[in-house]
């Protein structure tokens, strides 16, 4: 029982598919009234003896063709071969099966089908009544006319719908993608500016402490500036602490970046900090390139410490993104230096190699133990994002960056960055670290990336569609096609309709001619062939025949009294010759 009533939910679904609003079960239920209501005056006008179940029928085809668009389309068909009450449901199961039947092997099956289904009736139901051509052609044409025709047109909305619909769709997508691409295009300044307040700020704070610790052991101060000096020391350390802890912050926020399709591998957004586009520092030393190195190694000297700058080889131009990647190697090299090893002679070598700068910074171990300062101080505050944000500055300018300890206990900071850095070798990191800090989403986003979606301003709008036809242009081409069918066939009708106009007519003065006794093959030669869709109504009217004979009826090609009156003309054969013609008036 439960397999049947699955089986018939799973029917009932497929047949009658929801859901079913009010407005729509309304309007469903009028037009099967109507429909179902219009059908039974036609049958009973047919004189078919079809009208009490037509109506029904139709009714219920209405009601299913939603569901079953093909197959309420070939019935229907049927139903219009044995009568004309379907005629009206047929326009609705063609607007229907073009509207809702997708693959178009199924659709041109059924149409065919359902007319095919519809001559073969109406050629068996009117036999000897019309000519079988005549038969043909009309339904070819009504099926064209109420079928056909309407299908198309069902299939042109139904088309237009799902384009306009796929192109809000669209439309959606691009816009959320576009809040998204903004959203990154914030974090992405908070990673500039992250990244920013910890290379300058931090090397600032850095020479702050040395500063303070210099001046704490500093004997021609009293106690009372000593502990001055201590507490500016302690608000130096305290300040990088906070600086460390913010930086912290705004990286975490960032690498819970939600990633956009189509990003490249140079797209910094959700990726590790200090990547997104740089330039000079704010605030900071010098000019931000190479030529600002020499500006640091100055401000790291006036802190008292012993900083050695060497140059080697011709010197060559880099890109604005690898010198500023130099620049803060240096910088950051120099920061830890004051921080871990307070007191200790730093060394900084620039060597221009053939395809390469080599930045290199050294210091020995510490005079006194890590993180201790005069006084007792607390340890160097490190949130260990320098190096991170160091070796991807390197990396999107084709470069890289090594950091450890030396033999002598001491560190090592070194970096390779290529003259033309990612730029002339065509690499996407290009745009995110040449873009300048006013670049924002444009400067990241203006180019093609490497996935092949193409970028307009800050909205990714994705691979450029296939080009579609436009759907007007199928059902225009078919429309035609069937306004051509259907003239053709009018033309076709008139000619056949005047043919077997003149194949029931006799001239008067040929029967006039024809006498009585005159034999039957005598009389067929003077006569036409006859046509019995014009005088198949003529059976059995005038004057009684004589008994056992076999009448032909024709029409005259006399003038009638009145529109509603025919001219018949009758003659009747019996033992091979001609024994009673008529000539009468006929009321229709």
């Amino acid at each position: 029982m439960d397999v049947i009533a699955r089986a018939w939910s799973k029917a009932v679904r497929t047949a009658l598919p929801g859901p079913w609003r009010a407005g729509l079960v309304i309007r469903e239920l009028v037009g099967a009234l109507l429909l179902g209501g219009l059908a039974v005056p036609i049958e009973v006008a047919s004189r078919t003896g079809l009208a009490p179940v037509m109506g029904p029928a139709v009714a219920v085809l209405f009601l299913l063709r939603r569901g079953l668009p093909a197959t309420v389309l070939v019935l229907t068909a049927v139903a219009c071969g044995l009568g004309g009450g379907p005629l009206p449901l047929l326009i609705c199961a063609g607007w229907s099966a073009g509207a809702r039947v997708r693959r178009v092997a199924v659709l041109v099956g059924s149409f065919t089908a359902g007319w095919m289904l519809m001559t073969l009736l109406g050629v068996a139901k009117d036999a000897g009544q019309a000519p079988a051509k005549l038969i043909v052609g009309f339904t070819l044409g009504g099926f064209l006319l109420l079928a056909v025709l309407p299908a198309l047109w069902g299939r042109y909305r139904a088309q237009r719908r799902a384009l306009m619909d796929a192109l809000r769709e669209r439309n959606e997508q691009l816009m959320r993608e576009r809040a998204m691409v903004a959203h990154q295009a914030r974090l992405r300044e908070r990673h500039r500016i992250a990244q920013d307040m910890h290379d300058s700020l931090g090397h600032q704070l850095a020479l702050i402490s040395v500063h303070t610790g210099a001046l704490e052991v500093d004997r021609t101060l009293t106690d009372r500036q000593r502990e001055a000096v201590g507490v500016l020391r302690l608000a130096a350390v305290a300040a990088m602490r906070e600086l460390r802890e913010v930086v912290g912050v705004l990286h975490d926020e960032s690498s819970m970046t939600p990633s956009v399709p189509g990003a490249g591998s140079g797209a910094v957004a959700g990726g590790p900090p200090g990547v997104a586009a740089v330039g000079p520092a704010a605030g900071g030393v010098g000019t931000g390139g190479v030529d600002g190195i020499e500006g640091l190694v100055a401000s790291s000297r006036a802190a008292g410490t012993v900083v050695s700058l060497a140059r080697d080889g011709e010197r060559r131009a880099l890109s604005a993104s690898a010198g500023h990647a130099a620049y803060r190697v240096v910088q950051e090299a120099l920061t830890n230096a004051h921080k871990h090893a307070p007191g200790a002679p730093i060394t900084v070598a620039l060597r221009y190699e053939p395809d390469a700068l080599v930045v290199e910074v050294v210091n020995p171990a510490a005079p006194e133990p890590v993180g201790v300062r005069a006084g007792g101080a607390a340890p160097a505050v490190s949130g260990g994002q320098g190096l991170t944000g160091l070796r991807e500055r390197a990396r999107l300018v084709g470069g890289m960056v090594h950091a450890g300890p030396t033999a002598e206990a001491g560190f090592r900071l070194a970096a390779v960055l290529p003259y033309q850095g990612a730029e002339g070798a065509g690499g996407a990191g290009t745009a995110a670290v040449d873009g300048g800090a006013d670049s924002g989403a444009d400067g990241a986003w203006g180019a093609e990336g490497a996935s092949g979606w193409a970028f307009d301003g800050a909205l990714p709008v994705g691979p450029a569609p296939a080009r579609r036809r436009s759907p007007a242009i199928g059902c225009a081409i078919g429309g035609v096609a069937v306004l051509v069918a259907l003239l053709g066939l009018l033309v076709w009708g008139v000619v056949g309709f005047v043919r077997s106009a003149q194949d029931a007519t006799v001239p008067q003065a040929v029967y006039e001619e024809i006498r009585l006794g005159t034999p039957e093959e005598e009389v067929r030669r003077l006569l036409p062939p006859g046509s019995p869709f014009f005088t198949q109504n003529l059976r059995g009217t005038g004057p009684t025949p004589p008994s056992g004979s076999v009448c032909h009826y024709f029409i005259s090609d006399a003038p009638v009294g009145g529109w509603n009156e025919d001219d018949a003309i009758r003659f009747c054969f019996k033992d091979g010759a001609l024994v009673d013609k008529q000539h009468y008036r006929v009321k229709q």
